[in-house]
């Protein structure tokens, strides 16, 4: 068996459920945002933060040298319609010397600190490749640096997630900190990463100033000039507004909920540039039953899995359905029913 996990507080699922800018205010923003271009806070690993107050918002960054798109330069970038399983409430149970896993999926997203490095190591020798889940965005009580944040660095509580604050993505302890963290997943063996809570901006997030898409934008052209030359692929989480901008320097969008949220097409821009979606939704009654005996309704299934109404503009997407557990229980579009065996249970029950 994997040794035990380092202590870390129960994952919780990833938030979609955000609060949206007034539609005139982010109108106003994508077109300001359109004029700026990649230029905005888009220089690889620049702080942008000259004035020296931690916010990051002292306006557009100097365009530089043209981005690279790094597709061309990774060993391994993942592909659009690539199967995928993601569990983070417990960790997945492998015996190191296990010739198969539920189920023959070609990438797990797991979380980044509890996950140890013997089990990515099974993964991959069972030609899985393994994206590791931490959150970038918010401060989390309970994490193994938890204690690194200042509270100078850290907002509000995100609604419904107590004790859990956003973070300023513009100082220089905060990044300091991410920088790490995607350090420890290039030593863990992680092939790319799935950084959370990116999308501050769309929130009341209690920054002073307050968070804006051009922060988001800047910390994501930061993580991409410390994943890059550790071989790690880069993940967008949500944060649709900003996709046009930052789509050059990012390899797969995690999506939770485009369908309950009528939002799908804008993320198939991903799908338009040969970049796959994870896309996940949260059903209601999912998993509830015997592991493994529990489907969906299929016009529930259909919601989720078609190509009309609320999911239209999904078509190429690889999509999970998932209880708000994030356990090892999984629905796919073709039906079936798998149940990753996760520890606490030893069976991988829901």
């Amino acid at each position: 068996m994997s040794s035990k996990p380092i202590s870390a507080p129960t994952r919780r699922p990833t938030r979609s459920l955000r609060r949206r800018l007034l539609a005139g205010s982010l109108a106003a923003l994508l077109i300001l945002g359109l004029a700026l271009g990649l230029g905005l806070g888009l220089t690889l690993g620049r702080d942008n933060d000259d004035d020296g107050d931690g916010s990051g918002d002292d306006g557009p960054a100097p365009t530089g040298s043209p981005l690279p798109t790094p597709n061309g330069t990774l060993p391994w970038t993942p592909r659009v319609n690539d199967s995928w399983q993601i569990v983070l409430q417990n960790n997945i149970v492998l015996d190191s010397d296990a010739t198969w896993v539920t189920p023959n999926v070609s990438i797990f997203d797991i979380d980044l600190f509890t996950t140890d490095k013997d089990t990515i190591a099974t993964l991959h020798r069972l030609g899985k490749k393994v994206i590791c889940y931490f959150s970038a965005g918010s401060f989390e009580p309970g994490r193994p640096d938890s204690a690194d944040f200042d509270e100078g660095d850290m907002g509000k509580e995100l609604d419904g997630w107590p004790g859990e604050r956003w973070l300023k993505l513009g100082s220089s302890n905060v990044r300091a900190i991410m920088a790490k963290r995607v350090k420890l997943a290039g030593d863990k063996g992680c092939d790319g990463v799935d950084p959370d809570n990116v999308d501050g901006y769309q929130n009341d997030n209690g920054i002073v100033p307050a968070l804006k898409a051009a922060d988001s934008i800047s910390f994501m052209s930061y993580l991409s000039s410390l994943t890059t030359p550790l071989n790690l692929t880069l993940g967008l989480k949500n944060a649709g507004d900003i996709i046009q901008h930052v789509l050059p320097i990012v390899h797969f969008s995690v999506n939770e909920q485009c369908v309950d949220n009528a939002e799908c097409t804008t993320f198939h821009a991903f799908v338009d540039a040969g970049k796959p979606v994870f896309h996940i939704e949260y059903p209601d009654g999912e998993g509830k039953g015997k592991a493994g005996k529990m489907r969906l309704d299929a016009k529930v299934k259909d919601k989720y899995c078609g190509s009309k109404g609320d999911a239209k503009g999904s078509d190429g997407f690889s999509t999970v359905l998932k209880n708000m557990d994030l356990d090892g229980w999984v629905e796919y579009c073709d039906g079936s029913v798998e149940v990753t065996a996760v520890n606490g249970t030893g069976t991988g029950d829901p």
